[in-house]
């Protein structure tokens, strides 16, 4: 190819898909070199300059310096440093004769090329809704496949909004509208997409955003949304104006908001809650109409045991669980309905194994140990910090309260340094199966800390803990199972 075509193609080129010339210039360049290679033995590193006035280009080639007894030495890619002024591991370059291209040559330059100016046609397309991420976008449904509908989203853009993202019983048609939530994903081998989604939770939060204007002036805010597509979404809304009830706005007159949010989501019910910065109070709130009769936290593992009366059990649960799962997806907290007969028993098991504990390790009688329950101190922790005016009401006797609070602090070490060992050896267990940190802390706050706890998962349970698709969830899952059968 003489300088003279290049200098047209680039400026044809440039002008119908409106790309920059120094784009175009880069994919000719690994065009070439791509081509080029051809000649040359398959490990060899060649590389094109193009000159972007003249349009006339030079072949280089590279090699890295070396010792000739290094083992990883290789005549094609290494030069021996006796021969080089280089040092180690530097590049020594020269450039070489350009190849003189055949049929078969100027063929593979040409797919090489085009492949690279879709790519950067694609980029620059991505960069253009880079703004609109997680944003609401329409579009007009240009294409159906079997497993994808391909959306016109405007400036001649296309995005892919596959079928599992769809929701339930949604069928779309040519020419059909849609609106859906816009995310730029990363996909393995083709760079920065631009997907759709109808199934996300930004949805919802889009579409009140439209509907409700207190939203959009920052006087209600959205705090958390939880959803099953298509049937069921909690979200959490807060006010920054005492004057403004958050549920009634969100509700409209005579539901008007809420019924036209429902109906874009064909029908899904919503329910909208107060947010609290309370979890145990955000709890409550989620699960209404159902009464809460009493929460214990465990703040360590994130968890909430909530006793609810017989008569409540049910409706606290939802069907098929949907209602605790939507409350414990909203607080970010394990949630576990029990009745309060079964909490009730819960309690005094509990007591009875901590007062038999706090008997062996303060080596302290049972009316003591009774009496420090009763004040209130429930943990050795709350007894090695204890007001001494408290103590000495159920231990007179100074030397022996003293006694006791050391105890009781090296009984609270010991713990912490427990579960200190236990955290680090599960994370050791679930680091084996190559899980970034982020997803290894998402699934530490869900209680799933080794190996055994990830294996028990179904696939849906793991995507609602960390962001997978269903084949990477089965293959951790699977993976995670590989030590059962070995």
């Amino acid at each position: 190819m003489e300088g003279n075509e290049i200098l047209a193609v680039v400026d044809s080129v440039s002008n119908e898909k409106g790309l920059d010339k120094d784009s175009i210039f880069e994919a000719i360049e690994l065009a070439i070199a791509s081509a080029s290679q051809r000649h040359f033995h398959e490990d060899a590193e060649l590389h094109v300059k193009i000159d972007r006035v003249s349009g006339e280009y030079s072949t280089f080639r590279n090699w890295i310096v070396a010792e000739e007894d290094d083992p990883e030495f290789h005549i094609e890619t290494h030069i021996k440093k006796s021969d080089s002024e280089l040092e180690l591991n530097d590049t020594f370059t020269k450039d070489i004769d350009n190849v003189t291209f055949g049929r078969i040559e100027t063929q593979a330059a040409r797919q090489v090329m085009l492949q690279k100016v879709r790519e950067a046609e694609r980029e620059k397309v991505v960069s253009m809704f880079k703004n609109q991420n997680n944003n609401l976008v329409n579009g007009t449904v240009k294409r159906v496949t079997r497993d994808n509908i391909i959306v016109d989203i405007s400036y001649d853009a296309e995005a892919i909004l596959p079928r599992d993202r769809l929701m339930p019983g949604e069928i779309y048609k040519v020419n059909d509208r849609i609106r859906a939530i816009l995310q730029i994903q990363e996909v393995e081998g083709r760079g920065a997409q631009l997907m759709l989604s109808r199934i996300c939770p930004e949805m919802v939060t889009e579409l009140f955003g439209i509907e409700v204007p207190e939203i959009n002036e920052d006087i209600i805010e959205i705090r958390g949304v939880a959803r099953d597509a298509g049937s069921r979404s909690k979200i959490a809304v807060k006010t920054n104006d005492g004057r403004i009830d958050p549920v009634g706005a969100c509700v409209g007159m005579r539901g008007s908001r809420v019924q036209a949010v429902s109906a874009e989501l064909g029908n899904e019910r919503i329910d909208i809650i107060i947010y609290d910065d309370n979890p145990a109070q955000l709890v409550i709130n989620a699960l209404v109409p159902a009464k809460v009769e009493s929460i214990v936290m465990d703040e360590a593992s994130r968890s909430m045991d909530i006793a609810v009366n017989q008569d409540n059990l049910a409706l606290a649960i939802g069907s098929r669980g949907q209602n605790i799962r939507l409350a414990s997806k909203l607080v970010g907290w394990d949630l576990n309905i029990i009745s309060s007969e079964e909490a009730e028993a819960k309690e005094k098991v509990d007591q009875t194994e901590f007062l038999g504990s706090m008997m062996e390790s303060l080596g302290i009688k049972e009316e003591i140990a009774e009496g420090l329950v009763n004040a209130g101190l429930n943990t050795f922790d709350d007894i090695a910090y204890a007001d001494d005016a408290v103590l000495s009401g159920i231990i007179p006797d100074a030397t022996e309260m003293e006694r006791v609070k050391s105890t009781a602090e090296d009984a609270a070490l010991m713990e912490a340094m427990g579960e200190i060992s236990a955290e680090e050896e599960d994370a050791e267990s679930l680091a084996d199966l190559e899980i970034s940190e982020e997803n290894l802390s998402k699934l530490s706050a869900k209680a799933i800390k080794n190996k055994d706890d990830l294996a028990e998962l179904a696939v849906d349970e793991l995507q609602d803990i960390i962001e997978i698709s269903n084949e990477d969830a089965s293959a951790l899952i699977m993976k995670a199972r590989e030590h059962w059968f070995n």
